[in-house]
Parts: C-alpha cells; sequence; structure tokens
C-alpha cells in the first residue's frame, strides 16, 4: 500500500522535476511510510526514500515503517536530512510549505548548499483527496462509533447538566466504543451560545428550552469522523422549528445535488440559495463543508471560493449552519463519499430536530 502511494508521488515529482522531497507533515508521513510518531521527517527520492527519526522511536518505526528506511539520529532531523540530500548531488529538493517552519527552512538553506530549494503546496494532498477501499473503512468505522456515541449521550442533555459535562461524557464514550481518541475538541453550545459556530464547551448549565449544538467526531486507525446534530432540551420554540427547517432543507438540497466533477463553489451555492430563501441567509457563517481523512480538514473545501471539483472517491462533510444571536443556533452535518452517480452517506441518525 505505501508502495504504491510513494510510487504515485514519484511520478508527480518527475512532473515537477523535483530530485527529491523532504516531507514534514505528520499525517503525510503516516500516508507514506504508516510512521505514527511524533517526531520524523522523510525524503522521498526517485529511487528511495528515507524516514528520518530520533532514538525515543527505533523500535516503533522498525516495527511500523513501510516502503522506506529508517535512519535513527540523536542529531537535528532536518540538519542530518540535508547534509545527506546535498551530499547525494541532489540538485532540486521540494519541500513542503504549509508545514515546514522558518527555522527548519533556515536550516535546510544552510546544510543543502547548491541544492535548489522548490515550496511545493498542495501536492501530496492531490494524492490522499482520493480514498482508498481501506480508508474509506476506517471512515465509516469512525462514523459508526460517532453515532452510537451520539445516541447514548443523548440521555444526559438534560436541565442543569454543564455543557462541559456532556463533552467530558462524549470523549468517554468514543473511547469506550472503540475510537482511539476524539477527532478534535467536542462542541456543546447551548442557549445563545449555540450561535458560535466553534464555541468550546463551557461551564454554563443547559436550561429547558435551549438549543444544544453537538459537533463531535472521532479517530480510527487516524481516519476521522465530524459530525453535528442540534437537539432542543424540553420544548422547542418557533423560531428554533424555522431556522432547524431551513438548514435541513439546505442540506437535502445538497446531498441531493451532490456528485463527482462538481464544482465545490457550485455545492455551496445550492445550500445557501435555500437558506437564503428561508430568511437566514446572513446567518450562515461559514463553509458548507471540507474534505475528511487522515486529516480532520483536508481538500476539497466546498465554500463561495472554492476552485476545487469533487473527485470520486472523495470523504466531504455537508454542513450547513444558521447562527441567530438572539434565538441560537442549528447545524447538521454529515459525512458522505463522493461516487461516479452522486454520494453515499456515511451517516445514518436522524437529522430531524429531536426533543430531549
Amino acid at each position: 500500500m505505501t508502495e504504491q502511494r510513494i510510487a504515485r508521488l514519484r511520478s508527480r515529482m518527475r512532473k515537477h522535476r523535483l530530485d527529491a522531497l523532504i516531507v514534514t507533515a505528520p499525517h503525510h508521513i503516516r500516508y507514506l511510510t504508516n510512521f505514527t510518531g511524533t517526531n520524523a521527517l522523510c525524503v522521498i527520492r526517485r529511487r528511495s526514500g528515507i524516514l528520518y527519526t530520533d532514538t525515543r522511536y527505533e523500535r516503533q518505526a522498525a516495527a511500523e515503517v513501510r516502503g522506506v528506511s529508517c535512519s535513527i539520529t540523536t542529531s537535528d532531523l532536518v540538519e542530518t536530512a540535508a547534509k545527506r540530500v546535498a551530499a547525494s548531488r541532489c540538485s532540486c529538493l521540494g519541500f513542503e510549505a504549509g508545514s515546514i517552519t522558518y527555522d527548519q527552512y533556515k536550516t535546510l538553506r544552510k546544510h543543502a548548499r547548491g541544492v535548489l530549494l522548490v515550496q511545493t503546496t498542495g501536492f501530496i494532498e492531490h494524492l490522499t483527496q482520493v480514498k482508498e477501499v481501506r480508508e474509506i473503512g476506517f471512515i465509516k468505522r469512525a462514523v459508526s462509533i460517532s453515532e452510537e456515541m451520539f445516541e447514548k449521550v443523548l440521555d444526559q442533555i438534560r436541565p442543569g447538566v454543564r455543557e462541559l459535562d456532556i463533552s467530558a461524557e462524549i470523549s468517554y464514550l468514543h473511547k469506550r466504543l472503540g475510537g482511539d481518541r476524539d477527532a478534535f475538541e467536542p462542541i456543546v453550545a447551548s442557549g445563545r451560545r449555540s450561535a458560535l459556530p466553534h464555541a468550546r464547551a463551557s461551564r454554563k448549565q443547559i436550561r429547558r428550552g435551549d438549543l444544544v449544538v453537538l459537533d463531535f467526531g472521532c479517530c480510527v486507525g487516524g481516519y476521522h469522523s465530524d459530525l453535528t446534530r442540534t437537539v432542543a432540551v424540553g420544548k422547542s420554540s418557533e423560531d428554533a422549528r424555522r431556522m432547524h427547517a431551513a438548514v435541513l432543507r439546505a442540506q437535502t438540497k445538497a446531498l441531493e445535488s451532490t456528485h463527482s466533477c462538481m464544482p465545490a463553489k457550485e455545492l455551496d451555492q445550492i445550500a445557501r440559495s435555500e437558506i437564503a430563501a428561508a430568511g437566514f441567509g446572513k446567518y450562515f457563517l461559514h463553509s458548507l463543508g471540507h474534505g475528511l481523512g487522515l486529516q480532520l480538514h483536508e481538500p476539497p473545501k466546498i465554500s463561495p471560493s472554492s476552485r476545487e471539483e469533487l473527485q470520486a472517491g472523495s470523504v466531504v462533510t455537508i454542513e450547513p449552519g444558521v447562527y441567530v444571536p438572539t434565538v441560537g443556533g442549528v447545524r447538521i452535518e454529515d459525512d458522505v463519499l463522493i461516487t461516479d452517480r452522486g454520494c453515499e452517506l456515511l451517516s445514518h441518525i436522524g437529522r430531524e430536530l429531536r426533543i430531549v
């Protein structure tokens, strides 16, 4: 598997006339080599590859790494790799502009003298966007665990319980049900705080009549799930029902319209138009969705400014929302697999406004 991924990367390197590529993003290192340690970099050359890490990970690297050789060092990883690249008569070295630090770049320049340094953007993301069968399986498992967690945590949502208590229960259940960890810190936002799209769970106590936005996900095998549901506590107001109905219509329309080769910004516009038609256009504050995989947020970005097209085999979120400061917020988010014929909904929990 890793050998095939590296082969595809080398094909791109040849097209861009790179003799070597230094990979520093941890999720890309994992994608190419299977290594899960926290201190590593990888150099891929036309006919060889080396993963550099330190002595703490020697046994782990020996057990995990595939497709490349390993080099264990007590020196700075970038310095070690740069010196070896320079000694190998490499003339053109690519680096990941989005993940390398300025200090690392200075180290490259200092120790890879005579080597042309070329920044790359979206270079490996181009490969990771279309998922393999095994990757889709991990995402489906993560989604399934998050769905089971959600059904269990609903019993804990009641007046007097703090948002932080629900957030802690989400994290606990994710692990107890088989997840490796949370995909991100769970969002639990109630009452007027639900109008904050990325609110952090607080000590606020949930009250009767509150809307509660729950945004959650877990990781399995490094791959993420990302789901959101909105519930009402005890009762729901007319405003809350109108907001939820508008968001649900927008998401349903987007799901029905999704297909491969579709411009991502067109899909965003379909959902945005539905929400605007309901009178909530100015309250849809974020993009419709994003790619999902080893990263929580990866290409494609489904937004009004996106220049990307949806590709069969990609997994994306569809998550319209409405956030009215005087009322609260509503978001519904599901994970879908783009197919040649449309999309496959990976999450199956009900999307109606639940009263708990």
